[in-house]
């Protein structure tokens, strides 16, 4: 048995966590990993509140182990979010983006333990300035919305700054990731693209096989999408939209054009009009404030429709709209285990990788 700081805060067998994904992570996926010892996490931002709540139920009825729920604090409704878990008495509770001291405050006076995401060390420290009880470090190998550092320069840099534990994201899907992460003053380990790649994940068996069939760089780092670097797999819509790099200055139009037509495409899925689209794009526009972030209409017009796209993929099997996130570990994957598979050969794979190190150091 591995035991670290983040098994016995969470009160869980295993220091292994499903990171939380829209529309992929709901009460099948979150139950089935903490009810193999680890711990889920319930991706809410893509649900509404009553959605919320019916998927805490359902969680809870599917599984006696600890989970929690993952919420964005920039939401509309992030205290009720707040409220529910701690009226629902959900152990755990993680936060997409930088979290706020009132949010954090609240639940940890319910008991309710807190995991903030970071990307640097400074993001860390503040959130441990403000009470958090644990953080995950992504790094650069982690899908979705990633930083620039690799996960092994990232979680040592982070381990060393605070005295919270450090959950290790980005690249992790076996018992030497696991045993890596620890040394590097990690307490544990967060996958999110290994669990999306197991049986009980709910994600269209169609999508699951795109992912298996993805090599090592069969993921790029692109800003065309929402305009902040996003990890997805490359597909024919990502190089479309210019999927290998940032948006340069010329081409606008070509973008915006590109933009319309894949909205075009898909619009029916969201059940929006163009005149819906331009009044979220043109809110968009001034949310981000356009001046400053250098998105162009065509991105803007993209990331008011990103979800759209994503649940497309990941709910109706839609792999001809192409919008995918995945961590660069997709090209080391081959099967679909069971969530109770999956951790059951980390820790036997941990176990097997300590003791080999431990004759190395004998010898």
């Amino acid at each position: 048995m591995i035991r670290t700081p983040l098994t016995g805060l969470l009160g869980i067998r295993y220091p292994v966590v499903q990171a939380a994904m829209g529309y992929v992570s709901g009460p099948r996926l979150t139950a089935a990993v903490s009810d193999a010892g680890g711990l889920g996490l319930i991706a809410s931002a893509t649900m509404s509140l009553a959605e919320l709540e019916k998927a805490i139920e359902e969680t809870a009825g599917r599984t006696a182990g600890p989970f929690g729920v993952n919420l964005r604090a920039d939401a509309p409704d992030a205290a009720e979010r707040v409220r529910l878990i701690v009226a629902r008495r959900v152990p755990v509770a993680s936060f997409a983006q930088a979290p706020k001291p009132e949010l954090i405050a609240a639940l940890k006076d319910a008991g309710v333990v807190t995991i903030a995401s970071v990307g640097a060390r400074r993001h860390a420290e503040k959130a441990a300035g403000w009470g958090i009880d644990a953080v995950i470090a992504t790094g650069a190998e982690g899908g979705g919305h990633v930083g620039a550092v690799p996960t092994s320069l990232l979680v040592p840099q982070v381990a060393a700054a605070v005295d919270i534990p450090v959950i290790a994201a980005g690249g992790f899907f076996d018992g030497r990731g696991l045993v890596a992460a620890l040394a590097w003053g990690a307490a544990g380990i967060a996958m999110g693209t290994r669990f999306l790649l197991t049986s009980d994940s709910p994600v269209a068996d169609a999508v699951k096989q795109v992912y298996l069939s993805a090599g090592l760089d069969g993921t790029v780092v692109t800003t065309r999408v929402d305009g902040v670097p996003h990890r997805v797999l490359r597909t024919t819509m990502v190089d479309q939209l210019g999927g290998r790099g940032r948006a340069s200055r010329a081409g606008g139009l070509a973008t915006l054009v590109r933009s319309a037509r894949n909205a075009a495409a898909f619009r029916g899925l969201s059940g929006m009009g163009w005149r819906e689209m331009l009044r979220q794009g043109r809110a968009l526009h001034r949310s981000t404030g356009r001046r400053d972030t250098g998105l162009s209409w065509g991105q803007v017009l993209m990331a008011a429709n990103t979800p759209v796209l994503l649940r497309a993929a990941m709910v109706d099997g839609r792999t001809d709209l192409g919008l995918m996130s995945s961590g660069q570990v997709a090209g080391l994957i081959d099967d679909l285990p069971s969530c109770a598979e999956l951790i059951e050969s980390i820790m036997a794979e941990a176990d097997a990788t300590l003791d080999r190190l431990e004759g190395v150091r004998k010898a």
